[in-house]
């Protein structure tokens, strides 16, 4: 009997290297081939890492783009969300400080009649994580196995995980060797690797909210509306519903930074109140999503509904119900006097009085992940207690020995490197700033929905 002889591979990774270092495009299926071949280990991590250079260096077409988003989206299991009863929308977040609108778009709007299957990250450098956030809830389980993701989705309306071993695994592979090479920064693997997980959850519609600003990832709003526009036209192109929303991040997202600290600003906003910031990024958000989902005409209605579901009380409750759903201690929703906090206060004042004209936004990050409220290494655990309180934002006046800021920590020690961060990121005048940032810069969607 003769021996099985494997069909030859119908690419070798160099030639295509090669063809991209030159500045020629690859089709489809030569992308297909990278992106299979290096998931089931037939292609060295040197010879990918070359390939991810070449994209840094060359750029890719919107084809290009496309093509790599699909290959990886399909590395793995897409979620088959056809027995829900009703669309499926999402919301991602680029990242930035004080974000913590996934935690109140997801109940918002499953209290609304759609459905939200939410697969999100932990904190990342200076940006807080959903996930973390979750987690400052205990007991809240962002582990869910895909048969019950999809029980908490049915029956709650949402479903807020990380990404599991069947979803995009050639994304967490390259992920990594991107990682470790100075290739992450590419606006078109920071696209694929962002479109190939969401589109994995099967959703029909999609809201990006990409931020722009000196707490952002994308510090030049040309940077994020480039960003944007490729993710956009990429879920198009992959039949989705999509809108990106450039919005403001050079100053914290409402008033908390932290983890349980966000967890308690976001139970404010969804009874009503919280800060005006958050809570109007958080309605025009909702207002896309209902409107992409079809459950308002207009984003005008779609607005219109948010804010009546949160004033009578329904989104509220529905966030009750999902942390209920993912075993949290409700106790907590009820009560969020008892989350995990600090044991220590400690407040950073001004040493001259004036207005707030700018705030180094990203020191501000940092400075709660060194109170141990965020990351400097992958695998550094996040103390959920310790954060932020920001008093003072741009165009606020200020006078001398008046807070700025209040750390949240456990001894006076830690916060120390905090508060030199927090007072260098103030800038404060005489004067008042001439115009404040709008919220939201601008809205990119390619077609009418």
């Amino acid at each position: 009997m003769s021996p099985t002889v494997s069909a030859p591979a119908p690419f070798r990774a160099v030639d295509l290297i090669r063809k991209k270092r030159d500045g020629s495009a690859l089709t489809p299926a030569e992308i297909e081939y990278l992106v299979d071949s290096y998931t089931k280990g037939t292609i060295p991590d040197y010879q990918i890492a070359a390939w991810l250079m070449t994209v840094v260096v060359r750029g890719m077409t919107r084809e290009e783009t496309a093509a790599l988003t699909h290959s990886m989206l399909h590395s793995g299991e897409v979620l088959d969300l056809s027995f829900l009863p009703a669309k499926t929308v999402d919301k991602h977040s680029t990242g930035g400080v004080g974000d913590k609108t996934s935690l109140i778009l997801a109940p918002l709007v499953a209290a609304g009649g759609l459905f939200v299957p939410m697969i999100s990250g932990r904190g990342l450098g200076h940006t807080g994580g959903t996930l973390d956030k979750l987690e400052a809830i205990p007991g809240f389980n962002v582990s869910l196995s895909i048969p019950e993701f999809h029980r908490v989705l049915k029956t709650g309306g949402a479903a807020m995980i990380g990404q599991t071993s069947e979803i995009a695994p050639a994304d967490r592979k390259l992920y990594a060797l991107r990682d470790v090479t100075g290739t992450v920064e590419s606006p078109h693997l920071i696209c694929a690797s962002i479109m190939s997980k969401k589109l994995a959850e099967g959703t029909d519609a999609m809201v990006l909210d990409v931020k722009t600003g000196s707490g952002a990832f994308m510090k030049k709003e040309e940077d994020a509306v480039f960003l944007a526009e490729l993710m956009v036209e990429t879920g198009e192109r992959i039949g989705k519903k999509m809108v990106a929303l450039i919005t403001n991040m050079d100053q914290p997202l409402g008033r908390m930074v932290g983890n349980a600290t966000e967890v308690y600003e976001s139970i404010e906003v969804l009874k009503g109140g919280g800060p005006d910031d958050l809570r109007e990024l958080c309605l025009e958000l909702a207002s896309w999503m209902f409107y992409l989902g079809r459950a308002a005409k207009t984003t005008a209605d779609g607005k219109n509904l948010a804010t009546q579901l949160i004033s009578s009380g329904k989104a509220f409750a529905k966030f009750r119900q999902l942390v209920e759903l993912h075993s949290g201690d409700v106790s907590t929703i009820d009560n969020p006097a008892l989350l995990p906090a600090a044991q220590r206060r400690v407040d950073v004042t001004s040493s001259r009085g004036g207005y707030v004209t700018s705030i180094q936004c990203e020191h501000i990050g940092t400075a709660c992940v060194v109170l141990g409220g965020g990351r400097e290494k992958k695998e550094d655990s996040v103390d959920p207690a310790v954060g932020i309180i920001v008093h003072k934002k741009v165009g606020d006046k200020v006078a001398i020995g008046e807070p700025l800021c209040t750390i949240l920590c456990h001894s006076d020690e830690q916060a120390s490197r905090a508060r030199k961060l927090i007072e260098e990121s103030y800038e404060l005048n005489a004067a008042p700033p001439a115009y404040k940032k709008s919220l939201v810069h601008r809205v990119i969607h390619k077609r009418e929905h």
